[in-house]
């Protein structure tokens, strides 16, 4: 196996990032003109990929509550897409109105995760999807496909390839462009990893594969690594490594973009993506944030 020449980052901060975020600094909710200059940071690193907000119920999610707001203050930049999830049709439509250059959708390969979660089947799940698509589809909006919990289940327990196999091939023949597995909980290991990523990649285009690994365990570095292996040249990472893991108190969650980043020059990899102005926006959210920055590189480097 060989590794990539080049590497697509899709930088999560500032949704997956802040959406779980809970600093008393701004009395709970970080102010919009926060989160528009984190995306306006990150758009000058080289970054051609950032998830900007979720069109997601404030009620479930109140982070995500100015994602209107958030869409339509960023100061665009060419070639770079800024996307947003969006749970379904109304969020969908919010989103494209707002001007999102991509949406988003995401099921789980778990019953017990989507049961507890959207008090659905995994099939009915999907079902949902199918407007929201045709709707980005007639906007000629592409849509990304989320599989969660594709190493580890905090409900389940272990999650059997096949099913994340199937789950990923489905949101792929529905008209995802890409597909993006979720360690969710960071519970995955290298071999788990590959063996996971052998079973989808049976059925979904390598090329098409994103990995989405979280940290809790410190392993989401060595799962990138073994994944690398296989062919994956889409991560998902967060800048200062934003975001904690919901499913275990106290745990990070998110692997840092500045570590990935790091790894990826290591092994000779391409990314476009200059490490040291990434390191700069990590501490200015940090400091906003008042929070320790979650990057082994950034600490190691210093400012």
């Amino acid at each position: 196996m060989a590794f990539p020449s080049n590497v697509k980052l899709v930088e999560m901060s500032p949704r997956d990032g802040l959406q779980n975020e809970s600093s008393d600094v701004f009395g709970g909710m970080v102010p919009t003109k926060i989160k528009l200059e984190l995306i306006h940071r990150l758009s000058h690193t080289g970054l051609t990929h950032i998830e900007a907000a979720s069109f997601v119920s404030p009620k479930w999610v109140p982070q995500m509550a100015d994602a209107k707001e958030v869409m339509q203050g960023i100061k665009r930049r060419e070639g770079i897409l800024y996307s947003a999830l969006t749970p379904n049709l109304k969020g969908a439509a919010n989103a494209i109105a707002a001007q999102a250059n991509e949406i988003a959708v995401f099921s789980a390969a778990s019953e017990a995760f989507t049961q507890k979660n959207i008090n659905c089947s995994i099939e009915e799940s999907l079902v949902r999807f199918e407007p929201v698509i045709e709707l980005a589809n007639r906007h000629q909006i592409p849509v990304r496909g989320y599989v969660s919990t594709v190493l580890g289940c905090p409900y389940q327990g272990a999650v059997e390839p096949e099913v994340v196999a199937r789950v990923a091939k489905q949101l792929y023949d529905m008209g995802c462009y890409e597909i993006s597995l979720g360690d969710t909980i960071g519970t995955g290991t290298p071999r788990n990893a590959k063996l996971m990523l052998e079973a989808v990649s049976r059925d979904v285009p390598m090329s098409k594969l994103a990995a989405h690994f979280h940290d809790t365990y410190g392993q989401a570095l060595g799962n990138l690594y073994a994944v690398l292996e296989e062919g994956i040249s889409i991560i998902d990472s967060s800048v200062a490594g934003l975001g904690g893991c919901p499913y275990a108190q106290g745990a990070s969650g998110n692997v840092a973009s500045e570590d990935v980043l790091y790894l990826l020059q290591g092994l000779g990899i391409e990314t476009g993506i200059n490490l040291d102005k990434m390191i700069e926006a990590g501490y200015w959210i940090s400091g906003q944030l008042k929070r320790k920055n979650g990057s082994k590189v950034a600490l190691a480097k210093g400012r």
